[in-house]
């Protein structure tokens, strides 16, 4: 792929990133520089995704930064290991709407979906939804594909988020040895479609350059179109993969 073409591809993806830190000994000084990155030359990432308690660190942040009504806030929940209870889960995501997240990213107990349990993955994910509504948030499932491995799992997985409402298929935590890839974005894409649907597709960790990006917007683009392709439908969520495409546009 020549300059240019890396330009291009940068300068779509940059608007669909999630810029997200999720290290448990995050400042708040280092939750504001985070902040600060969300506005480029070709305009602003479409999201902050932090823990819970750095929410208002962001709100107050991108009000400074008067990007307020550009940039949400996306926050984490049953992360990252999908273990908490139902109720856990929901006394979270009714405490981060309240502190002023506008994106959820919730794990799906996968654990208990590899041990035959839909049920539970089924509940929960229809439990947050119906919260997510009441605060008009977005539900981002995440399945931790890298971590159900099979095929079919992936597609479960995939099915059961879809079913219970969720507002993106998201790959990956990024905490495990196995995060985003083609062929496990491929089967989340592929169920979505399969659905028909109105739901987005997240792909986290492990998307590291341009040319990497390029190959998830390619993918998605063949399976749900050319058009398909904006922030309402497809992010990536990442921490170093902005200043590769900074540095593609340049």
């Amino acid at each position: 792929m020549n300059e240019a073409a890396l330009a291009l591809v940068a300068e779509q993806a940059i608007g669909l990133i999630d810029l997200t830190r999720l290290d448990e000994d995050d400042t708040e000084q280092q939750i504001r520089e985070l902040c600060q990155q969300a506005i480029t030359p070709v305009g602003s990432v479409a999201a902050i995704c932090v823990y819970p308690r750095f929410i208002d660190t962001v709100a107050k942040e991108l009000g400074r930064l008067n990007l307020g009504q550009q940039v949400a806030i996306a926050t984490v929940v049953n992360f990252p290991h999908g273990e908490h209870s139902v109720e856990q889960v929901e006394q979270d995501i009714t405490a981060a709407i309240a502190a002023g997240a506008h994106e959820i990213d919730l794990v799906l107990p996968y654990r208990q979906l590899m041990a035959g349990n839909t049920d539970t993955a089924l509940t929960m994910v229809k439990a947050a939804k119906a919260i997510c509504i009441k605060g008009s948030a977005c539900l981002k499932v995440i399945i931790e594909s890298g971590e159900l491995g099979h095929v079919s799992l992936i597609r479960q997985a995939s099915e059961l988020a879809i079913a219970g409402g969720a507002d993106f298929v998201k790959t990956s935590t990024g905490k495990v040895a196995i995060n985003a890839t083609l062929a496990a974005s491929e089967v989340i894409l592929t169920s979505i479609r399969d659905s028909q649907k109105d739901v987005g597709f997240k792909a986290a960790g492990g998307v590291r350059t341009t040319a990497e990006a390029q190959q998830y917007l390619q993918l998605a683009k063949q399976i749900m179109g050319p058009n398909w392709v904006t922030p309402a439908h497809f992010r990536f969520g990442a921490s170093s993969l902005l200043a590769q495409l900074l540095n593609s546009l340049s």
